[in-house]
């Protein structure tokens, strides 16, 4: 592997997963004074700006590429409408069940840890697409439901309200990855993500018009954190993604990502002063052993 290569599929999934892991921070310092719905749909609309300004430079920076013709350039927009559309839809329901949960009460560290679920959940539901599980993978749910017990499930066999919607945002966000899946194969993914951006930002906006009272005082109150994850989260980490998953090994570059589970737990008692049980950091550790291992691809037994 070129020296290059190693910078962009190492560090850069790194680099993604600090600004995801740091954004949980964010995202709790502006729970208590923004609505959930608010919140999402200032930052989704902030990001589709800084996409737009990123396709702009790509587009720039390739003039050489050959042009398509008239028919293909609108089956490409057909099939751009369509995913940000399901992409959309599925990433405005999980995000706003992630802050509804932040808002709740959940810790930063905490909601990252339940968030990465989703990495066990996707081929979980693949099995309705079809698709085979492996044993580690079975394995690592197993592992994962003893974690999840120990990080929500109190003494009185409960579990708390912002849990509970936090796991709700991983099963969506399991949904918004396999309809991503689907749609990457026939569109650009930068221009998808922009479209899903459109989409949750104005589906967020709608909702938080008929259900919450947005204040511009309060969204400038929170204008850093709003712009961190917007631009940041959103804009950054996700080119980010992209250039470290070309011609690379795309389970190294996922186990990296799920480092954001870390970085949470990390940025939210150093910035946060937020500390768990050592029943909770134990249910961490146990999640984070399940997301790792439902990514390692264990060779199959020759017969």
């Amino acid at each position: 592997m070129k020296r290059n290569n190693a910078v962009r599929q190492i560090v850069f999934p790194l680099l993604a997963a600090l600004i995801w892991g740091t954004a949980f921070v964010a995202q709790d310092m502006c729970a208590d004074v923004i609505g959930p719905m608010t919140f999402n749909a200032v930052r989704f609309l902030i990001a589709v700006v800084m996409l737009l300004v990123i396709i702009w430079i790509f587009g720039k920076l390739s003039r050489n590429r050959p042009q398509r013709s008239a028919e293909e350039q609108k089956a490409d927009r057909k099939h751009l409408m369509i995913g940000g559309l399901c992409c959309g839809l599925a990433l405005a329901v999980a995000s706003n069940f992630q802050q509804a949960g932040i808002g709740a009460g959940t810790d930063a560290g905490k909601a990252g840890f339940i968030t990465a679920l989703y990495i066990v959940l996707v081929p979980l539901l693949g099995l309705f697409l079809k698709k085979k599980v492996s044993l580690p993978v079975w394995i690592s749910v197993l592992i994962a439901v003893v974690a999840l017990y120990l990080l929500c499930i109190t003494g009185d066999l409960k579990l708390a309200s912002g849990d509970f919607l936090l796991l709700l945002c991983a099963f969506f966000f399991a949904i918004h990855i396999l309809v991503i899946d689907h749609f990457t194969a026939t569109v650009d993914g930068m221009k998808l993500s922009c479209a899903q951006f459109l989409v949750a930002g104005v589906l967020s906006a709608v909702g938080a018009l008929l259900f919450e009272q947005p204040r511009l005082d309060a969204i400038l109150s929170c204008a850093l954190p709003i712009l961190y994850v917007g631009i940041f989260s959103c804009g950054v980490a996700y080119t980010l993604q992209i250039l470290a998953q070309k011609d690379s090994n795309p389970t190294v570059v996922t186990i990296l990502l799920s480092m954001e589970s870390v970085f949470a737990v990390i940025s939210g008692a150093i910035i946060l002063h937020q500390r768990m049980t050592g029943r909770e950091y134990l249910g961490c550790m146990l999640m984070l052993v399940a997301v790792l291992l439902a990514q390692i691809p264990f060779p199959l037994k020759k017969k």
